[in-house]
């Protein structure tokens, strides 16, 4: 679930709009732009994901495309890749090209406000998957929450605390002493979900731990190798440890932690990593081989790529109010039981 974002939007927020609201579950307002009439012939949706090559969201895409199918919506899947840039330009190519409904994954959300913009000039229905997306600015975490996209995606929060207490329960189970061990923290510090995950897994940590272990906080680009860079100097920096627990916005975050870890000599059983998709934690445990990554928190790109088909097409089909947040379901995973949980492991 990579953020990855291309810097140098100030060209892009040159225009910052509140948008007219429309009404969402809650009773609040909503940056959803205005829907045509529901519709009486086929949908057409464009999914626009940041870094589609991933493999969360090339499931996420998987799992849209099934929904579509089933609905007899016809809907183009388009990989936005890191590029701000191309995310302007490809919102505009899929209004041109008619699609009824937007759905969003920008790999900065810096382009929020243009992109929203675009979509309400020109009438068409746009909300966000898995990162929020703010009308007023570039930064989602300082934005008001009638100026938020809807969203379909995960509770950043709800996430967090799962690994947080999922590390804290391991931890106190090894038996190792606080003095000599560290939690790492992994994430691209500017990603305000990333940040929601991350602090919440500190807090759970802290409670299920039953001990204080000091933290280290690590700037990464939410990738294995840009994770595993950073680590391997963190770990160099601080040669007196012994133990290391790992948490971070992604399984990208914490695989490139645990490599950095064992690269540098320390034995998988004196690792704790919990991963947060456990997309990259299966092929680890997959391999056979001993690993650092103990759990992970498995988290269904195909489950929000659906609902968010869904959700769309019931705006535009039936008229049914956007909800402001709607959220899939998770579950904790091991070595023993991810298979039995239905991750497949490609």
């Amino acid at each position: 679930m990579n953020s990855s974002r291309t810097r140098g939007a100030a060209a892009i927020l040159g225009v910052a709009v509140v948008l007219a609201a429309t009404a969402c579950s809650t009773g609040k307002s909503s940056t959803a732009a205005a829907a045509p009439a529901p519709a009486g012939g086929q949908i057409s949706l464009t999914y626009l994901q940041k870094q589609g090559d991933q493999q969360y969201f090339v499931d996420e895409a998987d799992g849209a495309k099934a929904k579509a199918a089933a609905l007899g919506v016809k809907l183009t899947v388009v990989n936005l890749g890191n590029d701000a840039n191309q995310t302007v330009s490809d919102v505009q190519a899929a209004i041109a090209q008619k699609s009824s409904g937007l759905i969003i994954v920008p790999p900065d959300p810096a382009v929020g406000p243009q992109v929203i913009s675009t979509a309400k000039s020109a009438g068409v229905s746009i909300i966000s998957s898995d990162d929020q997306v703010c009308a007023t600015g570039p930064d989602p975490s300082k934005c008001a929450a009638t100026d938020l996209l809807p969203r379909i995606g995960f509770s950043g929060q709800q996430m967090g605390a799962a690994v947080g207490q999922e590390a804290g329960q391991l931890f106190a189970k090894s038996g190792w002493s606080a003095a000599d061990t560290r939690t790492i923290s992994a994430w691209e510090q500017d990603v305000t979900v990333c940040t929601d995950r991350v602090n919440a897994a500190k807090s759970a940590f802290a409670t299920a731990a039953g001990a204080s272990v000091a933290n280290i906080d690590v700037a990464t680009d939410n990738t294995p190798t840009g994770a595993q860079d950073k680590v391997a100097a963190t770990v160099t920096a601080n040669p007196g440890v012994k133990h290391w627990v790992i948490w971070g916005c992604n399984d990208e975050n914490v695989q490139g932690g645990v490599t950095a870890l064992q690269n540098t000599g320390v034995s998988p059983d004196n690792i704790i990593g919990v991963g947060l998709g456990a997309y990259l934690a299966c092929k680890d445990w997959k391999s056979g081989q001993p690993s650092g990554m103990k759990a992970a928190l498995f988290i269904n790109g195909k489950d929000i790529g659906a609902l968010a088909v869904q959700t769309m097409y019931d705006k535009l089909k039936n008229g049914k109010a956007l909800p402001q947040e709607a959220f899939a379901p998770t579950k904790m995973v091991d070595p023993t039981s991810w298979q039995s949980a239905g991750l497949v492991c490609s």
